[in-house]
């Protein structure tokens, strides 16, 4: 079976073929090397939509971002919906479903609504009664960026939900009907090609209670709730939607946040920006119009970011779209938020996710596991390890009420920390490979 390549896949595909080096066209194609052909596959909007609804409980298989609130915890299948479970006791977890998105990589939570991203669609739905989720809203056409690449896409046909690979082909200089593009293919016939060295560097990649308040995400959140406001990231854009009315959500003007903001952190009046480049600090006073308050540079890397009192927390980690062999903890000193001051560096051995609770810090430090450790000192935190399970790939954790839920590459755990002398291991839903 010929693999496909997911879209959002596809974006971090062409983010990382970027990095590398291509001749490029002057006044005539010049093209020498075999290609991989891609031709796009469709999903009418009616089929996407029709799609979405409460579904029965399915095996995790590929685990994405991670949500909780009021006792339920969320868990993203990439692309494809949501995992929901009754998390009250999370030494036992129950699943209550699953909830089909197609399209679906984040989420996030006001009351007794969801929003979550169905391609380039914000979808709304109702889960004040979880075994009977039905949408309420949508704002279509939110999300532009990985539905836009200027490739040859026929919007009659719908929306394209991925790419599928074809033959090899060779492409000659007469066969070449536009210029090889900034990454790296071209366009060809009713689809792409790509040069069979970018394609083999990713060839194994597939493509509650009645309230007023938030959930709580983890630290690689691309969304974010803050005073009725939802924020999402798309591409180097800032959608700001005004949730007031929570099922009748109203797009403001998007704000231009940089090529590389990749997750969002709120934290009291702030928003915390982490990107490839640095981390930027947005002043939400004014909701629509978030205004950039600092930035703080660092080395190109990938760059989650948590805050507590004084101090923000960001790991730097290598691989993937991110071209820098650098894997630290960086620990900066944000009291004056005009002027973040990095104050110390840990090395790590390759740093994801990662969260804070009331001075205790949780790293997900890729196939070295979680480790956790008191930070109520920044400047001696490798002094104070608390504990580590080195036996896991851990990504990303929501530490929250001395409950932490991680994702791990082969499952969702769940600590109990209520003793840090003895912190131990409540649960794990394991991922079920095919």
């Amino acid at each position: 079976m010929k693999p496909h390549i997911s879209l959002r896949t596809f974006s971090v595909f062409l983010a990382l073929i970027c990095s590398l080096s291509f001749d490029r066209c002057s006044d005539k194609c010049q093209v020498k090397s075999k290609y991989v052909y891609y031709s796009p596959v469709y999903m009418t909007t009616a089929e996407i939509k029709a799609a979405v609804g409460m579904k029965g409980t399915r095996d995790v298989k590929n685990l994405g971002k991670i949500y909780t609130k009021d006792g339920i915890l969320f868990v993203n299948e990439v692309g494809e919906g949501i995992h929901i479970f009754d998390n009250h006791d999370p030494a036992q977890p129950k699943s209550m479903g699953f909830l089909t998105i197609p399209g679906n990589y984040d989420l996030a939570i006001q009351g007794n609504t969801l929003y979550a991203d169905s391609y380039i669609d914000l979808v709304v739905l109702d889960i004040s009664a979880i075994p009977t989720i039905k949408e309420v809203g949508r704002v279509e056409g939110l999300f532009g960026v990985y539905n836009n690449y200027g490739f040859n896409v026929d919007a009659q046909k719908g929306i394209v939900t991925s790419w599928k690979m074809e033959d090899n082909i060779s492409v000659m200089q007469s066969d070449c009907e536009a210029q090889i593009q900034s990454w790296g293919g071209i366009l060809y016939d009713k689809g792409i090609a790509m040069p069979q060295m970018s394609y083999s560097t990713t060839a194994s990649t597939t493509a509650i209670a009645p309230n007023n308040a938030t959930g709580t995400g983890g630290s690689m959140a691309r969304f974010a709730i803050m005073d009725h406001y939802l924020y999402g990231l798309d591409g180097g854009n800032l959608n700001v939607i005004d949730i007031t009315n929570e099922t009748k959500p109203v797009a403001k003007t998007p704000i231009n946040v940089g090529w590389d903001a990749e997750t969002l952190f709120p934290h009291e009046k702030n928003l915390f920006v982490g990107g490839r480049a640095g981390m930027y600090i947005f002043d939400m006073t004014t909701p629509e119009q978030p205004t950039l308050v600092s930035q703080y540079d660092h080395i190109q890397s990938c760059d989650p970011v948590v805050v507590e009192g004084d101090y923000a927390y960001v790991t730097l980690y290598s691989g993937g779209i991110c071209h820098v062999e650098t894997n630290q903890l960086e620990v900066i000193n944000i009291k004056d938020l005009k002027s973040p001051t990095l104050v110390k560096v840990y090395p790590m051995s390759n740093p994801h996710g990662l969260g804070i609770d009331h001075g205790t810090l949780f790293i997900c430090d890729g196939d070295d596991g979680l480790k956790i450790f008191d930070a109520s000192d920044p400047l001696t935190i490798s002094q104070h390890s608390i504990a580590h399970y080195n036996n896991i790939n851990a990504l990303d954790i929501i530490p929250l009420d001395h409950v932490a839920m991680m994702i791990g590459s082969d499952g969702i755990y769940q600590y109990d920390y209520t003793d840090l002398n003895k912190v131990k291991l409540l649960s794990k839903i394991a991922i079920v490979k095919e």
